[in-house]
């Protein structure tokens, strides 16, 4: 209609990159484009305009129909436009705008009454100020707020978090040998500990799954430190996608405490009770402390998951009975391990 008046419509445009608009009026597409082109310098050929808010091209018949002062993107050939998401994911990768975005969140956050509204905004805060990219006290105090002050860099602090995390798992086999009746099994099961425990020494009690230092086949996290759970022990993914990094800020660092370090194959109601019952007739030397010590400290069996993947209800996964024996061309590591513990005992 307004092409058949010869009234013209008034529109914003914007290009692809950039966030600068300009106010155009044309009377059809044609030479919105035209008029669109000279302002962005961009070349007419293969040229076309789509809506800012979900990229949907703009054609002829489309036109008249569009409230005036609508938001348009003129796209060259070869460019696409996603939409509104694809803005803010523009701004959320770099730092050009952060200080600004960071502010209106603020301002947004303090009077928005709707709890979805204000989740959304208090997690583009926390990913805005994000502060991953630092790694030692010096460079992020905030984050070390309430670490000893042995720590001087973040990798050795989360190092330490999944030694301690490993450490309370050799805890817990450690307390078992308490409610053992029988004066032989207790004897053998303190063995197998100490032989357990040698085992972590030399492996540094795996805290090398949480250090971003590591290389990539030892560790949890990408180079940037950012974790994904890895789904209920039934399930081969998460369904919620959850990730988290908790290099980026203190806060993340404190809510990454409460994602776990699941056993798959449980270890007080599967995996010790099955290594008892292995010793009732068994000495520690028949014992393929390979498969124990995989089932209980290493990524062969364990899953992490973020709280809300964490089941806590009987996971109904046996060991491999026919693994927990060791075969006899490996008796001689038992004999390297039980000497290194007769050595702690």
């Amino acid at each position: 209609m307004f092409g058949l008046f010869g009234k013209n419509k008034p529109v914003k445009v914007r290009g692809n990159s950039g966030d600068r608009k300009y106010g155009v009026a044309a009377k059809n597409v044609k030479e919105l484009i035209k008029k669109g082109c000279q302002l962005l310098q961009l070349p007419p050929s293969g040229a076309r305009v789509c809506l800012y808010e979900d990229g949907t091209i703009v054609t002829e018949e489309f036109f008249p129909t569009l409230p005036d002062n609508s938001e348009l993107v003129l796209l060259s050939k070869g460019q696409t436009w996603s939409g509104v998401l694809g803005d803010i994911g523009q701004l959320l990768s770099t730092d050009r705008h952060a200080d600004a975005l960071i502010e209106a969140a603020k301002d947004l956050l303090s009077d928005e009454k709707s709890p979805k509204r204000r989740k959304v905004l208090s997690d583009l805060l926390q990913n805005l100020e994000d502060r991953a990219d630092a790694e030692s006290r010096e460079e992020d105090e905030d984050w070390f707020n309430g670490v000893d002050a042995r720590f001087k860099t973040k990798s050795a602090y989360m190092k330490h978090n999944c030694e301690s995390r490993i450490r309370g798992y050799m805890r817990e086999v450690n307390d078992t040998t308490k409610s053992i009746q029988r004066a032989k099994v207790k004897a053998e099961f303190l063995k197998t500990s100490q032989c357990l425990v040698e085992m972590l020494k030399n492996d540094k009690y795996n805290g090398n799954y949480f250090d971003r230092t590591e290389k990539e086949s030892g560790r949890l996290c990408t180079k940037e430190g950012w974790f994904t759970c890895q789904g209920a022990f039934d399930e081969e993914l998460c369904r919620s996608l959850h990730s988290i990094n908790p290099y980026g800020s203190r806060e993340s660092r404190i809510v990454f405490s409460t994602w776990n370090l699941d056993h798959r194959i449980e270890k007080k109601r599967t995996i010790i009770p099955a290594l008892l019952d292995a010793l009732q007739n068994h000495k520690t030397a028949d014992i393929n402390l390979d498969y124990v010590y995989q089932l209980l400290f290493t990524r062969a069996n364990l899953k992490l998951v973020h709280i809300a993947c964490h089941n806590k209800g009987a996971h109904n996964l046996l060991c491999d009975t026919s693994k927990m024996l060791r075969a006899g061309k490996h008796v001689f590591l038992f004999f390297f391990y039980i000497n290194k513990a007769v050595k702690h005992i």
